[in-house]
């Protein structure tokens, strides 16, 4: 596990809720904390569609193909955010850099599967 998903899992523990994400007065930590918060969130969405999305690709015999893609696209996820977060290598900023790309492409990709459940 690398410094930012080692960071991610260390900082994912507190919920979004638990802490003040909406105030304009907060630490890099704290900002750190919040943007965590929100990807671990953004992962309970996906999973929640997950399920749903896999049944109607196997209904249509297309589950080993959404199996792969899936497989693909976290490597892709993760690669992706690992780039950009390592522009910020070495700063405070950086664990939150990787948090909101994981967020922003979780959400996506929650988006998109959601799409294939549409008739």
């Amino acid at each position: 596990m690398g410094p930012p998903a080692l960071a991610l899992a260390l900082l994912a523990a507190a919920p979004a809720s638990a802490q003040n994400c909406d105030s304009a007065e907060q630490t890099q930590l704290e900002m750190n904390n919040c943007a965590a918060a929100f990807y671990a969130d953004a992962d309970a969405d996906l999973n929640a569609v997950w399920p749903e999305a896999m049944a109607a690709a196997r209904a249509a015999g297309a589950g080993d193909e959404l199996l792969a893609a899936q497989r693909a696209w976290l490597a892709f996820r993760d690669a992706a955010c690992t780039a950009e977060a390592a522009i910020f290598a070495g700063g405070s900023i950086a664990p939150m850099v990787h948090a909101d790309c994981l967020t922003r492409l979780t959400q996506t990709r929650r988006d998109d599967l959601y799409a294939m459940l549409m008739p």
